[in-house]
Order: structure tokens, then sequence, then C-alpha cells
């Protein structure tokens, strides 16, 4: 008698919403290609706050295109790299990555890196956003900033309240529309005369390297707590390989062209009152102008939809308690609310300034967050971590903990350097702000310390680990 077929993995229906919240996907709803990654990664990084970046490097911290640049590449392929490493953790256990962080600070420990998560994600980041993606359909309609503002917000929450599928198509289908978009955007920039002129101009300072390298990875590295959120749904046996050259290629190269873009268009005189949005589009022509304001809103809707979708994610991770099959959807919907007040505010002040700040907060925090989760994975290399996931398991970890608030406060006292605070080392001598680096590399060495001191639990062999992890949502019997 034959053995029976095996069961293929279920099709992916982009319009059926996404039930359930943070539980472990099992093998028979497993589905999807890694290549998809690179449109997943692409999409959302081709929009206006990707340009900001490379903009602020030249306009703000003073140095000169190619300096701009040398920074930028540094910054963008830190964060990459690591968001191929943490990308390649989903399948194993189809669980989201600050669901996964539980292995480094057990299951209370973790609601701190989770809770921070889930006020960047869902609130930060989406504001950010959503205000660039306001004023380029501001711009391109002739509408109130603030009407705007609502139509991008309704559509980033539909996406984000439908779940992974439609979110997944999305970004696929936008990778490509947006990539024509800002190739064209981005040689219209360079074929202007005052860029010609100006790119050759050399301007170094430390300071205003380590500046813009940090808020170049606070960018690429913005992603990393959401990495494994899109690959929890690939196939147990998915080759690591492909998976973590698709994310970080994906996050790689879309940040280092509109980087440089925006670096680019900072020589470029623009109106003296003009928003960020004009000012980038200033001196493009007419149609050129035109499209690039809708890839900068739609834009916009592409990172969106991952900050609420993965913000919806850490919410859950950190223990919160919602017993409804559409839990991580509803909570999609407050998120959008939020945001939309926390953007409208952010229309009304300085909108430059804000920004700035929160791409050095970003890393500050991520920085640290990403020293603690390498080491505890390189230290538990070929150990089951099933066991230690569930929330009833009550897993335990305070030295994940201990180094990553450490880690975290040393190097923002010492090192970091915003208009909001200059930490004692920065203030005292020119040297930027080194505060990913050391936080990242102190929160490592701390954990690796404190792993000896406390000897947190290790798993048996990987290959005894389950298929599907079971008890991880609070909600899991009506998923």
């Amino acid at each position: 008698m034959s053995a029976p077929a095996p069961s293929r993995p279920a099709a992916a229906r982009p319009t059926s919403i996404e039930a359930g919240g943070i539980e472990s996907i099992p093998v028979d709803r497993r589905h999807g290609s890694p290549w998809q990654l690179l449109a997943t990664w692409s999409a959302p990084n081709l929009e206006f706050a990707t340009v900001f970046v490379g903009f602020i490097g030249v306009a703000f911290f003073g140095l000169g295109f190619w300096q701009a640049i040398a920074a930028i590449v540094l910054g963008n392929a830190l964060g990459a790299a690591t968001q191929g490493i943490l990308s390649t953790w989903g399948p194993r256990e189809g669980l989201a990555q600050l669901v996964l962080s539980r292995t480094a600070f057990g299951l209370r420990g973790n609601i701190l890196p989770a809770a921070i998560n889930t006020i960047m994600a869902g609130l930060g980041w989406f504001a950010v956003n959503s205000v660039s993606g306001a004023f380029a359909l501001a711009t391109l309609t002739g509408m109130p900033v603030w009407i705007a503002l609502v139509i991008i917000v309704i559509l980033e929450v539909l996406l984000a309240f439908v779940g992974h599928d439609l979110v997944q198509v999305f970004e696929r289908y936008a990778s490509i529309a947006l990539g024509i978009i800002f190739i064209i955007a981005t040689v219209a920039i360079f074929a202007n005369p005052q860029v010609g002129s100006g790119i050759g101009h050399a301007a170094f300072t430390f300071s205003g390297f380590t500046l813009t390298a940090a808020a170049a990875f606070g960018y690429a590295a913005g992603w990393n707590p959401y990495a494994s959120d899109y690959t929890r749904y690939l196939p147990k046996d998915v080759s690591r390989a492909k998976t973590g050259w698709a994310a970080g290629l994906g996050n790689f190269v879309s940040c280092t062209v509109l980087m440089a873009a925006g670096a680019a268009s900072a020589l470029i005189v623009a109106p003296k009152n003009a928003s960020p949005t004009d000012a980038f589009v200033h001196g493009m022509p007419g149609w050129v102008s035109a499209l690039t304001l809708v890839a900068i809103a739609v834009g916009a809707i592409a990172a969106n939809a991952l900050n609420i979708y993965s913000g919806s994610m850490s919410f859950l991770a950190a223990g919160i308690r919602i017993p409804f099959a559409l839990r991580r959807a509803i909570i999609a919907i407050g998120f959008g609310i939020l945001g939309f007040v926390i953007a409208l505010i952010s229309i009304l002040t300085n909108v430059t300034e804000n920004y700035e700040n929160f791409l050095l907060v970003i890393a500050y925090w991520i920085a640290p967050w990403l020293g603690v989760v390498l080491v505890d994975r390189l230290l538990r290399r070929g150990t089951a971590i099933a066991e230690f996931i569930p929330d009833k398991a009550k897993y335990r970890n305070p030295a994940g903990i201990l180094a990553f608030v450490i880690a975290a406060v040393v190097s923002i006292v010492l090192f970091s350097n915003q208009t909001l605070f200059t930490g004692v080392i920065a203030k005292a001598a020119p040297i930027g702000d080194l505060t990913p680096l050391v936080g990242f590399v102190l929160a490592g060495l701390l954990y690796l310390v404190f792993f000896r001191v406390f000897t947190p639990k290790v798993g048996g062999p990987v290959d005894q680990e389950p298929d599907v992890v079971v008890g991880v949502d609070a909600a899991d019997d009506v998923a």
C-alpha cells in the first residue's frame, strides 16, 4: 500500500482577514518563497523618509556628497546585514521577532523591548511616514494636508487590518512601480546642473560622518525587530541563505539608492518655505515631479502597512491578553487612530527636527537589543527553544534585560548627540554620535558575562523541537 501524498502548503488568500495574533504558524499554513523578501524590504524603503536620511547628511551634518555616501553605505550595510540574519530565524518555529526574543529576555523581561517596538513601530514610524505621504498627496492635489493625512492613514490601516498575505502582495507590486518611478526621479535629480557643480565638493568631519552613519543605520535597522514577522509563514525547510540574502539585499539596495538621491537633492536650492517633499521634487520636470509625489504617497502606505502590522504583533508579544479571533486586526485599527493624532501634531510642529531626533532614538534602543539577541542565539546554537517561548512556561532570563538596560543607559548618557540631549563625552569631544556602536558592543559583552552568571536554561537538541510551538499566544484556542 502506497504512502499518502504529503499535504501541500495552504495557498495564500490575500483578501482574507488574517485571524489570530502571535501564535506559531503550523506547517500546513506555510507558503511563499524567500525571494519575495526582496520586494517586502524594498517597497517600504521607497519613500520620502529614506530620501531624507541622505538629505540631512549633506544639509545638516555638513558632509560633502561622497563623504555622505560613504557614511550611508556603512550604516545601511550594518542594518541590512542584521536584517538578513534575523529573517532566517522565522521559518524554524514560525514565530514573530519579538516573540523569539523571549529566549534572551525571559517572558517578563521581554515586555520592555516589545513595548518599545510597539511605540516605535505602531506609533512613531507610522506618524513619520504618514506625514511625508500626506505632504506629497497635498502638494499633488492641492487638498488640505489634514485631509490628505486622513486618506493615507485609512489606506495604511486597511492593509494592516487584512494582514500578512495582502501586505506581501501589495509590497510585491508596489516595489515594481515605486522602483521605476524613483529611478526616474533619481536620474532627474542627478541631471540637475546644481548637483553636477556641487557633487565634487569635499567636506568631512568625524562628527558629521558618525551622525550620518548612525541615522542610516537607525533607518535600515529600524526594520530589524520586524524581520521574522514576514518569514514565519515560509516553509520550515526554506533555504536560510536565500532568505537572508533576499531580506538583506532588499533593505540595502533600496535604502542606499534613495539616500543617495536625498544627498544629491540637498545640493539643489529649493524655495525657502517649501515643505520637505516640495523641496525634494523642486527642479524636476513637471511630469516627473507628479509621478514622484504619487510614489512618495504610495511608499508611505507600503512602509506603514508593515509598521502597523508588526506594531500589533509586538503589542501582543508584550503579553497583552485579548481573547478575540481578530485581535491583531483590531489592534491595527487602534494604532491607526493614535498614529493619526501623532502625525497631525507633528505636521503642526517642526517636522524636520522631529524626524532627525527620531532616527537617532531608533538606533539607541535597537543596537543594544541586537547585541543581546544575537549573542543569545549564538550561545543557543544547535539547541531547541520551544519550551521557553510559551506564556505558561514563565521562563526567566535576567541576563538579557540587565545587559539591555545597562548598555542603553550608558551609551545614551555618554555618547548621544541630538537636540533633546547630548551625552557627556559627545558634549566634550567632536565625535558625533557613537551611541549605536557602543550600545551594541556593550550589550553583547554584558550578556555574554551575565549568561555565565545567571545560567539560564538551554534546551535539548534542535532536531527534537516540535513543528508547532503551542501556547505562545494567550488566545490560541480562538485563532
